[in-house]
């Protein structure tokens, strides 16, 4: 089943982006370390969303950049509108988009139910 893997410290955030997922039926999965959060997107992760503020950010997108299984896969991370510098950080650490805590949970629906669209590779049932 695909899964939308978290790399978030915040367990009340963790929470909301779970019932964003429950509503589209998607499984997310809530990682803590690089093998986890590396083995999860290897056998079906659809997208990472990472909490920028954390300092985990650098090496969970580095370690999946790195990998050809893994490297494109989306990566969003969200950040305070005032931390540009952590914006930047992981900008620079490789995440696919960046936005502001308050836009990404407005897009929050939307953005787990792009994790559920077949990719191009799989076939359509």
């Amino acid at each position: 089943m695909p899964q939308v893997l978290a790399l978030v410290d915040d367990l009340l955030f963790l929470s909301r982006i779970r019932e964003a997922a429950r509503a589209a039926g998607i499984e997310v999965r809530a990682v803590r370390g690089a093998s986890e959060l590396l083995g999860a997107a290897r056998q079906d992760g659809r997208l990472v969303l990472v909490d920028a503020d954390s300092e985990r950010l650098p090496w969970a997108v580095a370690a999946l950049r790195a990998e050809p299984g893994t490297a494109a896969l989306p990566v969003i991370a969200f950040v305070s509108h005032v931390r540009a510098d952590r914006a930047e950080a992981a900008r620079a650490a490789g995440a696919s988009r960046v936005l502001a805590r308050s836009a990404f949970v407005n897009q929050l629906p939307e953005l787990v139910a792009q994790a559920m669209e077949p990719r191009a590779e799989e076939p359509v049932p």
